[in-house]
């Protein structure tokens, strides 16, 4: 019984030095994520791109490059403040003949048109000449625009004159001007995270001037995460920065449209930079932001301008027809207190204010 219980005692304490053996083989051998950081600027703000890896002979400084140089495409094609880009050419191509352009800007528009009709209108890249009479833009006009001035304008915006044709587009009045400023950074989001997947990366994060994309976990192997921006209202709230809650991404887009980010001051008053395209005037409302969540964040940043010309009730009755569209509201009250507003299949944590009731 001795011997018997000498061997048991051996072949177990063997069975458990194998075991050790085999765990601190493949502790050794387990290949762990690799977390990078980059940053830069592109379209007059910064960028910020994280992601995790478990591919060894990445080389991050082509990875910069390929970054760097998608964006400064983007710029080249799609900036109004560049007089050299592909649009400041088509702002000046006073023809209705077809005007040739890229396969990128193609996709940006057709995006757009889509919106807009989506929208009926609400959504429009045709207003480069209406942004400017109010004081925006690269050629803008200083004072309040005069009724006038603004049917003049008018006459020439509207998404229905402009028509994609094969790698064109056409003028249907050679007067019309398109901006690209409040789909552009999306979509400039939407090529890298491409980029980055076509590259074996999938644990990916994207910002490019709030305007957000994500994909897989972040470096603690949890969802990414994000705080939705506050309206700031007072000097208080802009010295905090404090947020309305916190969002976490399923492999989704983020994009926030506020009055706050750009307003011009007249003669004491600000005029905030959302213009409804259908009146020309600036918005008059209580909604304060709207974060849009999409599986694209170019369609984000269109829906997210588009909501900001619409009440609540109609904006989230428009954003529950959609398919992968959600959105988050800040609302102003009668009374001056702030309410959260909710599309159903957003889950907003540790959120600042209440949510609305109707």
């Amino acid at each position: 019984m001795i011997v018997l219980d000498k061997f048991i005692y051996l072949k177990f304490f063997l069975k458990a030095q194998l075991m050790l053996g085999l765990l601190f083989f493949f502790s050794k051998c387990e290949k762990r994520n690799t977390y990078f950081h980059l940053n830069g600027s592109t379209m007059g703000t910064s960028y910020s791109i994280k992601f995790n890896t478990l591919k060894s002979d990445l080389n991050i400084e082509l990875i910069k490059w390929g970054i760097d140089s998608i964006l400064f495409s983007i710029n080249q094609e799609m900036s109004t403040w560049d007089p050299k880009s592909t649009i400041s050419k088509f702002n000046r191509w006073n023809s209705i003949e077809p005007f040739e352009v890229s396969p990128s800007v193609i996709e940006v528009m057709l995006a757009s048109l889509d919106v807009s009709k989506k929208t009926d209108g609400q959504f429009d890249v045709t207003v480069y000449e209406l942004m400017g009479i109010w004081g925006f833009g690269p050629n803008f006009s200083n004072g309040i625009p005069s009724k006038i001035q603004l049917e003049k304008t008018l006459l020439a915006t509207g998404y229905d004159k402009v028509k994609v044709f094969d790698q064109s587009l056409v003028k249907v009045d050679k007067n019309v001007k398109i901006d690209f400023n409040s789909i552009a950074k999306g979509y400039g989001v939407d090529l890298i995270h491409r980029y980055l997947k076509s590259s074996g990366i999938n644990d990916i994060f994207i910002e490019i001037g709030g305007e957000v994309r994500s994909s897989g976990k972040n470096n603690n192997n949890q969802q990414w995460s994000i705080g939705i921006e506050n309206f700031p209202t007072t000097a208080i709230d802009l010295i905090n920065k404090d947020v309305l809650g916190i969002l976490f991404l399923d492999n989704n887009a983020v994009a926030t449209s506020g009055n706050y980010r750009n307003f011009i001051d007249n003669n004491g008053d600000a005029i905030g930079h959302t213009i409804n395209p259908k009146t020309g005037y600036p918005i008059q409302t209580n909604v304060l932001s709207v974060t849009a969540i999409s599986n694209s964040c170019m369609r984000a940043d269109a829906w997210a301008t588009a909501l900001m010309t619409m009440n609540y009730l109609k904006g989230k009755k428009l954003v529950q027809s959609q398919d992968s569209l959600d959105a988050i509201w800040l609302i102003k009250l009668d009374d001056e207190s702030k309410r959260i507003g909710l599309t159903d299949n957003v889950h907003l944590k540790e959120q600042r204010y209440e949510f609305i009731d109707y």
